[in-house]
């Protein structure tokens, strides 16, 4: 179905949209009526983020964030940068952090401590991916999609250099594209 780039299919469409549904229902009844406030991950989370909004029955508000500790390299640099802050005060809300992956922990965990000094009344994060084998901070979600190995994956909003963020399902990258 794919080119030589693509090692393998890892989550079909068919299983994220079903998983993406039950994240929905899961934050609906948690918060049960509550208004929440969704702050999107720029850019990898913005297709999760779509999809995931219109599967929870709240009053959702939505803002969107841009940090990065990668560039342009596949591993994180550990430095954390903001790109783009938020363009609306969090204080006393409930906020949900929607991530595309956890990965080594240290943009979310930063993130995270950013977010709180503003004082919501909630703040819990939810990740399509997590990758626990690559933590360097201690750091887990609230809401996990999937559990993944360390694997390099792309499709689904993720990306390999800014491409492949299109395909429907989450894939595997083949080692010989990023030198793996």
């Amino acid at each position: 179905m794919y080119g030589k780039e693509i090692k393998k299919v890892l989550i079909t469409k068919e299983e994220i949209a079903s998983r993406v549904r039950e994240l929905g229902e899961q934050i609906t009844l948690d918060y049960r009526g509550e208004p929440i406030t969704l702050v999107c991950t720029l850019r990898g989370a913005s297709v999760f983020f779509a999809d995931l909004i219109r599967q929870i029955k709240c009053d959702v508000e939505i803002d969107f964030i841009a940090v990065s500790s990668y560039g342009g390299g596949t591993n994180t640099s550990g430095e954390v940068k903001m790109v783009k802050d938020l363009s609306s005060p969090i204080q006393g809300k409930n906020i949900i952090i929607v991530e595309d992956i956890i990965d080594s922990g240290v943009t979310l965990s930063y993130l995270k401590k950013l977010l709180e000094a503003r004082q919501p009344r909630s703040l819990k994060v939810c990740s399509l991916l997590d990758k626990p084998s690559r933590r360097k901070v201690e750091f887990e979600g609230d809401y996990i999609g999937f559990s993944i190995e360390n694997e390099y994956v792309v499709g689904y909003g993720l990306d390999y250099n800014q491409h492949m963020r299109n395909l429907p399902e989450v894939c595997v990258l083949a080692p010989e594209v990023y030198g793996g």
